[in-house]
């Protein structure tokens, strides 16, 4: 047995008191008077007896009672024996949760200056030779070694909410990473136990070690977020009207009415709306705006929710380019339709390019390439384009039905496409649209019950062998296509099984040719995404960057500049952050002092949903793995002895028995031979 307040012990010399009081009792004797003095000699020594065992059994109760009360103060517990070696160092891993959700507060404050003081009364009930490590969601570096205990509070009390998140599973595996056989380790987690930081898988943790979980209990909060947004303008131009879809989720317990939501774009209020939302549900709304200039914009939706405030706001990051880049690469010359078509409008940069002079190191500045009547498509070509189409590229392929088809096989499976069956010709056939396609969408405000269809007299009919990457856009009779969309890698390959030869179809004179090719060059756009999330994508994507060897890209945003790893792709740059990226906002990506883009981060809004695991289910995750599980309203004390030892407690039974003894006494006293003592004279 072990005491926690060895100390206490030496009130044991108490117990001198109840003897001294006993040895020297000095007792008053009443004198009677009676004739018959042999019958009181047998009374006297009757009652004496009595009285020498009753002042013995009080005396008892009272060492007892004194030694028991002790022993209560002293803290008495056994430890387990079953996994700690005596012999052996302790080393204790403490983790305490710094997430947004730690901010909330109860009647001891904000949850994580409750984590703090709960860890110090942790760690100074361990001995000064034990040694300590503190991990928090930062996973910081200078956590990774272990301290004494003056170093560790002193790490303890520089810890800060960070937007950072790990999941529990993280947590453990980065505790048994610094596992060693010939130590005692002892694990401490500190956290309110979010249902997204918990998870609802089995976790797998060492056997060999002591958990003990310490859950911390939040007010319930209400709580709005603003969970994402997207756009649904295919094309950011200079002027022209757009339009974003925001989304809000309620997750508190009441319905939220009269949600404000503002909508800015570089600091210019572009929009705002009144927004409901139900209990635990999401809500979707859409904003207008208009106005932009060409450049970089910085937008920010904004709503007010207390107290809860760090997912209140949402960043996001566009480009409104003046062009769009198009390469028409032709087999034949008086061919004007693609011309045609994409002069019209002078979003588009179009550039032709004869099939005799094809100058593949330009395909990575064009956003759609067009091959318009080949004759003679080569495979180095084939080759080209499916680098290209890899990296995200758009191809569209109107064929040459008068050219050989063979040659147009070996193309196409260069670039995984079907093969050339055959060529068919006769009656003009009427196409059916997939009016559902992507590439229709908001194309008709209304569709008509006898639509006009495209008419095809010649046209390939090819092998299919993979039909899952296709999707038929103009349908043909006996499940052959006029029109089909291929997806490879990153890009898109839409291939025609007719030519743009008026006597083959009347396909690039339909009224459907011209929002069928805008669509496709405005899917072709390669834009960054909106926003990333700070801990889940330290991947970002650009457009190709040329860089010597003496120049370097840097993340700047007030004053802070992250420099990030560059590897070089075809047709992109790859930018790994890390874990560099700590704050939300906007950081605009430079060479030297020129601006290439304007990335937007925000917060993780796994931290949004305030809702706990409960101690039950905690025990449930953890399996067959024996763990303590505490609630933060328990006795600090009885959290540290139970974690620090395994082990039972006995100071509540010492308490108990200290009771019982005086009770005991009590009752001696009151009932047991209560005779006044008599002296004969």
């Amino acid at each position: 047995m072990n005491f926690l307040y060895p100390g206490f012990l030496f009130a044991l010399l108490a117990i001198a008191i109840p003897i001294v009081i006993h040895l020297f009792n000095f007792r008053k004797f009443k004198k009677v008077y009676f004739s018959n003095v042999q019958f009181l000699k047998e009374a006297k020594e009757q009652n004496s007896s009595r009285e020498k065992l009753k002042n013995l059994l009080v005396l008892l109760c009272r060492i007892l009672a004194i030694v028991f009360l002790v022993l209560a103060f002293a803290r008495p517990f056994i430890p387990s024996g079953n996994k700690h070696n005596p012999g052996q160092r302790n080393v204790i891993s403490i983790y305490i949760d710094n997430s947004y959700s730690m901010e909330t507060v109860n009647k001891e404050g904000s949850l994580l200056d409750e984590a703090k003081r709960k860890a110090k009364e942790i760690v100074r009930s361990y001995d000064i030779n034990d040694q300590f490590q503190l991990i928090t969601n930062d996973f910081e570096g200078k956590h990774q070694r272990l301290v004494n205990k003056e170093e560790f509070i002193q790490l303890l009390d520089e810890i800060k909410i960070s937007p950072a998140n790990k999941t529990l599973q993280q947590i453990l595996n980065r505790q048994q990473a610094g596992f060693s056989a010939n130590r005692n380790e002892i694990c401490y987690l500190l956290s309110d136990f979010q249902n997204s930081f918990t998870g609802n898988k089995p976790l797998a943790a060492n056997k060999e070690i002591s958990y003990t979980v310490i859950k911390l209990n939040a007010n319930s909060l209400p709580n709005i977020s603003v969970d994402s947004v997207w756009s649904l303008s295919p094309v950011h131009q200079p002027g022209q009207a757009e339009k974003v879809v925001v989304q809000l989720r309620n997750y508190g317990e009441e319905d939220a009415s009269g949600i404000a939501l503002k909508l800015t774009i570089n600091k210019q209020q572009k929009a705002i709306s009144n927004v409901n939302v139900g209990t635990g549900k999401s809500v979707n709304d859409t904003l207008s705006f208009s106005g932009l200039k060409s450049g970089w914009q910085k937008g920010v939706i904004s709503i007010k929710d207390f107290p809860l405030t760090f997912d209140d706001d949402l960043n996001f990051s566009f480009k409104v380019s003046n062009e769009l880049k198009v390469l028409n690469i032709s087999g034949n010359s008086s061919d004007k339709f693609i011309k045609a078509l994409f002069a019209s409008d002078s979003y588009f940069k179009l550039t032709e390019m004869p099939e005799s002079n094809i100058k593949y190191s330009s395909f990575s500045d064009y956003s759609l390439i067009v091959l318009n009547g080949l004759k003679e498509p080569s495979s180095g070509l084939a080759q080209q384009l499916k680098g290209y189409v890899q990296n995200g590229g758009s191809v569209v392929i109107f064929p040459d039905l008068d050219a050989n088809s063979s040659v147009y096989t070996s193309f196409l499976t260069g670039l995984s496409l079907p093969a050339v069956q055959q060529l068919n010709s006769g009656p003009p056939l009427a196409s059916s649209m997939d009016l559902k396609n992507s590439v229709f969408k908001d194309v008709f405000d209304q569709i008509p019950k006898n639509i006009d269809l495209p008419l095809v007299n010649r046209y390939f009919s090819y092998t299919e062998q993979n039909t899952s990457a296709k999707e038929s856009i103009l349908q043909l009779p006996l499940n052959r296509f006029l029109f089909a969309k291929y997806t490879a890698g990153a890009g898109k390959i839409y291939l025609s099984s007719s030519s743009l030869d008026i006597k083959d179809s009347n396909l690039p004179k339909h009224p459907v040719f011209v929002p069928l090719m805008y669509k496709i060059a405005f899917a072709s756009a390669k834009e960054q995404p909106l926003y990333y999330t700070i801990g889940l994508n330290n991947l970002l994507e650009s457009e190709k960057i040329s860089l010597l060897a003496t120049q370097s890209l840097k993340l700047v945003s007030d004053n802070f500049e992250v420099i990030p790893e560059v590897r070089q792709t075809a047709g992109k740059t790859l930018l790994y952050v890390a874990d560099q990226v700590k704050k939300s906002g906007f950081y605009e990506l430079k060479k030297t002092d020129s601006v290439l883009a304007v990335v937007a981060f925000n917060d993780n809004r796994t931290e949004s949903d305030m809702h706990y695991t409960a101690e039950k289910e905690l025990n449930n995750l953890f399996g067959k793995q024996k763990v303590a599980v505490f609630n933060s309203k328990k006795d600090a004390q009885s959290l540290n002895i139970e974690g620090k030892n395994s082990s039972s407690e006995l100071w509540k039974l010492c308490l108990i028995l200290a009771i019982v003894f005086l009770a005991g006494e009590i009752l001696l006293i009151r009932f047991f031979n209560n005779i006044k003592n008599i002296e004969i004279s």
